[in-house]
């Protein structure tokens, strides 16, 4: 078994094309890149981002959620390019349960290759094996058919629905709550 993650260094992951690393003021502009594309943010709970602010602010969160235990945000950098295309991690962390949340998301450019897939294997590894998790929880829009293929391709189940669950962007939303347990690896 290996030695519990204790959140005293951000770990860096690597996969046969990313190096997963931690956030840093210089992937501002990649990330106002990523956030101000509204495909990307369609399905998340904010507007597209319109400065480098917007950014930082985000690596700011990224930053704190590490600091608080509470999560644990890659950033997604292409080996070739050196560019960030895009993140994936853990929010919402409740250590007494061993349990968090997985989130995610790509610049377009990337989508349709099986980055995502990668990606998210070697995360869910590290969330299940060093992080000790139970259980990786993710929450989805309905709508969001994309995001969905991922997490069968993943091998989680669907616990279920919350309707109306969250008003975002001016309107109540539903969210599809997804699982995979530590026995299902």
């Amino acid at each position: 078994m290996n030695t519990p993650f204790v959140f005293d260094e951000f770990p860096m992951l690597k996969t046969g094309r990313f190096n997963l690393r931690a956030p840093d003021e210089q992937d501002a502009q990649d990330l106002l890149a990523l956030y101000s594309n509204e495909t990307v943010v369609e399905f998340m709970p904010f507007t597209p981002f319109e400065s480098v602010n917007d950014a930082m602010d985000e690596i700011g969160w990224y930053t704190k959620i590490f600091r608080e235990q509470s999560g644990l945000r890659w950033m997604i950098e292409d080996v070739e390019s050196g560019k960030v295309v895009g993140t994936c991690g853990f929010l919402n962390r409740e250590e007494v349960h061993n349990r968090a949340e997985i989130g995610y998301d790509l610049h377009p450019e990337y989508w349709g290759k099986g980055v995502m897939t990668e990606v998210a294997r070697a995360v869910l590894h590290f969330g299940f094996m060093n992080m000790q998790l139970n259980k990786i929880e993710a929450k989805v829009e309905p709508k969001n058919e994309a995001s969905i293929t991922l997490l069968h391709k993943l091998g989680f189940q669907q616990e279920g629905l919350l309707r109306q669950h969250e008003f975002e962007k001016g309107r109540y939303i539903d969210i599809a709550v997804f699982s995979k347990l530590k026995s299902e690896v």
